[in-house]
């Protein structure tokens, strides 16, 4: 069984980012943590349902294997 390899993710630390979730959700909110298998903990998070629907939801983990795509929405050296 191969080991994981850490996700480039270090650039993405404190920054807000917008998670597409499988079941049509989207987190937004700021990475403050990950791991080799890409489940991130987000702060100040904000989820949106596909019905457009908008929840604080605050501090969460996100499992690696439910996200689609990440996208930074402020500047990322």
């Amino acid at each position: 069984m191969s080991k994981a390899h850490p996700p480039e993710m270090k650039k993405y630390m404190d920054k807000r980012l917008n998670v597409q979730l499988n079941g049509g959700r989207k987190v937004q909110g700021i990475l403050r943590g990950f791991d080799p298998f890409m489940n991130i903990v987000m702060d100040e998070s904000i989820e949106e349902r596909k019905t457009g629907e908008r929840f604080d939801i605050g501090m969460v983990v996100v499992r690696g294997n439910s996200i689609i795509m990440l996208e930074a929405l402020e500047p990322v050296n």
